[in-house]
């Protein structure tokens, strides 16, 4: 198994990107608007090999958070690398979390690929492996993911959302950090 991959970022297309390590380029599918270095410089991504008998693919993820729930969200029937993937691009671990906890089909829907029946499945199924022991109402709620979430509420991609709350500071009101998100996606400082 390959656990991360360390090297030159050396090129971003998408939903993919390239790292050369020691010469060898290895292309990697990431979640679409995740956090990493530009081209050129050095990254380090958290990898899960998905083998199928007609193809490996390696997909990776800027944090092993994201990486170990990517692989908790595979182990659910029907979920594929596409839809997990898909999953992590719309939310964070901790939204994810949050949601399946709570029982909150609609969040899930939110995710393209996943219909009523499938956030069902996915929290029926996962609910004992990503709530163990934990009550909805202990489940921490970050200022960044309610921002982020509002944002996506509102239709704005995952690029843009990552960009507005890029720059927010760590905390804070989540109505102010809201109108400052939107200021920046709005082009107003």
């Amino acid at each position: 198994m390959i656990a991360w991959v360390r090297g030159t970022l050396s090129a971003r297309r998408g939903g993919e990107v390239v790292v050369d390590v020691g010469g060898v380029g290895h292309r990697v599918a990431v979640p679409p608007g995740c956090r990493l270095p530009r081209v050129g410089e050095d990254v380090v991504i958290h990898t899960h090999l998905h083998v199928r008998e007609d193809v490996m693919a390696l997909y990776g993820f800027p944090s092993e958070s994201e990486r170990d729930t990517f692989e908790v969200l595979l182990g659910c029937q029907g979920v594929g690398p596409k839809v997990a993937l898909a999953c992590l691009s719309v939310l964070s671990p901790e939204a994810l979390r949050r949601a399946v906890v709570t029982d909150d089909v609609a969040t899930l829907q939110r995710v393209p690929g996943i219909g009523k029946r499938s956030a069902e499945k996915i929290v029926f199924e996962l609910g004992p492996r990503l709530g163990a022991g934990v009550s909805g109402d202990t489940v921490p709620v970050l200022p960044h993911d309610e921002v982020r979430e509002a944002l996506a509420g509102l239709g704005y991609a995952g690029r843009e959302v990552d960009r507005a709350v890029s720059g927010l500071p760590e905390d804070g009101e989540v109505e102010d950090l809201l109108r400052r998100a939107l200021r920046t996606l709005g082009g107003g400082s």
